[in-house]
């Protein structure tokens, strides 16, 4: 079984040769890096990722966390694995020199995480969650939450999590109940309930900061109501010290399909004690303020989706070559030796679609992450401005077109495993089952085409889909090979049919309001989730025409020539099929609208 978790000469391909992520070595955060460092880092990752995170990932899987006593146990690996990352500094990697980061770039960043994702989903998700958190407390909390919270999080003493959802309410976050009172002392006094927080209690860490949404009595209704809260499962001191429990209590776990390493947790506020929390920022501003860790955490989602993805594709992979099954069509000799399953057209056929889905998913979540370094250290203050311009359009299709694909890549691996694939004793259906979290996690994929096609593509006037589409023509113009120049032409007139049925909706929801123009919004998401994933493909096979018409090496050679097919079998099978979508788009199809509960 094959130890390989992202095929690191795909990363170098992506990171080097299309990103060219030496260039931010040149900017003044970054200035202390090298290439050479930021390699060293990814090698740490790598390395700490298969030794620590893969070899108890089928042993998390089968024992998952029990509620044992109010408690939470889980296998000893766990924290031996999450100790060993934040060591490392992965938690704090992307944070000031001052705090005890390492002001790594999100690019070397995200690419580290794949490792941890790829190796074993249910513990790298505590990790995850941490990372997000502290973002958070270090944008919006003030200097005493800082002083009290922030370092501790950062060297893995204390863990994060984001509670938002609640039973009665799921994403409707306007419907949220739990309650914050004010105090003389200061604090607020918490109660509610919340469902389904990841790693909402654990023993890993000496102590857990919870993220929670509450609106404090009198607040305006609906989400401008809403207000942001630190509530700790454990009280501390001034200088941060763990003292009592805090009024949070593990109420049950979930027991999910996949990702049972992570718990899921239902957790009570107030309910047994009181439950002290502290207000971050100003009062009302919650949602705004999570959306920062929201919107960061879709972007995790995404990558984390293309990662397990990528681990189930490597395995079906290494299947496919060891796998002596049948013979050619041509070969009619019964006693002719049988040839490796990867000789099969179908198999190949299965192993390319994989390919195509995740590593066009693993450039899409790196020219995300890249948008993220650019919006916040591009030495040109409109350069800043306009990726983050394109990074708002990106992010629903950052989070939901890998989380689609991923788990259909493992789909695919299972059926390349044929009926071992859909067995325990090996390791693919767990790949699945992990990434079949994925469409839901953050935001479903329909809350997304809503968010998309409602709110992002109308954003700013519209500045970021008028800025993706001229990053577009530059690399439509960049292709030179002669098939690059036959994709770019279908992509060209892909893009120019999504704008045509764009100002169809433009249109529509001007005239007729949103309900009509919005009641297709998971084909407008899947139509530019297709053309921007094309485009991530277009830009690699741009780079690797260009490398093998300067020469190179046969493994190199190998290599790029099996991006160009990849990228032929995106362009050829997977951008055709949006033609359905933009007829549905045009005609404003109302087969789904007009249904009604009675019909069904």
């Amino acid at each position: 079984m094959t130890d390989v978790l992202i095929n690191r000469r795909d990363l170098s391909f992506q990171l080097n040769e299309v990103l060219d992520t030496a260039a931010l070595c040149n900017r003044e955060r970054f200035s202390e890096h090298s290439p050479e460092t930021f390699e060293a880092v990814i090698e740490t990752a790598d390395r700490i990722a298969r030794e620590k995170f893969a070899p108890h990932n089928a042993e998390a899987d089968r024992n998952e966390p029990r509620f044992v006593d109010g408690k939470v146990e889980m296998i000893p690996d766990v924290k031996v694995a999450f100790e060993a990352l934040a060591e490392a500094g992965f938690i704090a990697g992307r944070h000031d020199y001052e705090v005890g980061g390492m002001q790594l770039p999100e690019s070397i960043m995200t690419a580290c995480a794949g490792f941890f994702m790829a190796a074993n989903a249910g513990t790298a998700g505590y990790s995850f969650l941490t990372t997000a958190a502290s973002n958070l407390v270090r944008v919006f909390g003030s200097p005493q939450q800082q002083e009290k919270y922030l370092s501790r999080m950062l060297t893995g003493q204390y863990s994060g999590t984001m509670a938002l959802t609640e039973p009665h309410a799921g994403s409707s976050l306007s419907d949220i109940r739990t309650t914050a009172t004010p105090t003389e002392a200061g604090h607020y006094l918490i109660r509610g309930a919340k469902i389904y927080i990841s790693g909402g209690e654990q023993e890993i860490t000496e102590n857990i900061v919870h993220m929670v949404l509450a609106k404090i009595k009198g607040a305006p209704p609906g989400v401008k109501g809403i207000s942001l809260f630190i509530v700790p499962k454990y009280r501390t001191d001034d200088e941060g010290n763990r003292l009592d429990r805090n009024g949070v209590a593990l109420a049950g776990l979930i027991h999910k399909l996949g990702y049972r390493g992570t718990t899921s947790t239902a957790l009570s506020f107030g309910d047994d004690a009181e439950c002290h929390g502290y207000l971050v920022g100003e009062p009302h501003q919650g949602l705004r303020y999570m959306f920062h860790m929201m919107n960061e955490a879709r972007l995790g989602v995404g990558f984390g989706a293309v990662a397990i993805g990528y681990r189930g594709y490597m395995h079906s992979l290494e299947y496919a070559r060891d796998r002596l099954q049948g013979r050619k069509p041509s070969s009619k000799d019964p006693a002719s030796p049988q040839v490796p399953i990867i000789e099969h057209t179908d198999v190949r056929r299965m192993l390319l679609a994989q390919k195509s889905y995740v590593e066009g998913g693993l450039a899409l979540c790196l020219y995300g992450a890249r948008l993220v370094d650019d919006a916040a250290s591009h030495p040109d203050v409109a350069q800043r401005r306009d990726a983050q311009h394109l990074l708002d359009l990106m992010t629903p299709v950052i989070k939901a077109w890998p989380s689609e694909y991923g788990p259909k890549a493992n789909d695919l691996a299972i059926q390349v495993y044929g009926g071992a694939g859909y067995t325990r004793e090996y390791p693919v259906e767990q790949c699945w089952r992990d990434n079949r979290l994925n469409p839901i996690h953050e935001g479903t994929n329909g809350i997304q085409a809503m968010d998309l096609l409602g709110r992002k593509v109308w954003q700013a006037e519209g500045e970021g889909i008028q800025l993706l589409i001229k990053a577009i023509q530059r690399d439509l113009e960049a292709a030179s090979d002669q098939r690059c120049q036959q994709w770019a032409s279908s992509l060209s007139e892909t893009v120019q049919q999504a704008g045509q049925v764009t100002q169809v909706l433009a249109g529509t929801m001007m005239k007729e309001g949103p309900d009509k123009a919005l009641a297709n919004a998971s084909c407008y998401l899947h139509l530019l989730g297709h053309i921007i994933v094309a485009w991530m493909w277009l830009r690699q096979a741009n780079v690797a025409t260009t490398k093998l018409a300067d020469g190179c090496e046969a493994a190199d050679e190998a290599f790029y020539l099996g991006k160009l097919q990849a990228a032929q079998y995106f362009f050829h099978w997977e951008l055709p099929t949006v033609a359905q979508d933009i007829v549905l788009l045009r005609n404003q199809d109302d087969t789904c609208l007009q249904m009604r509960d009675g019909w069904f």
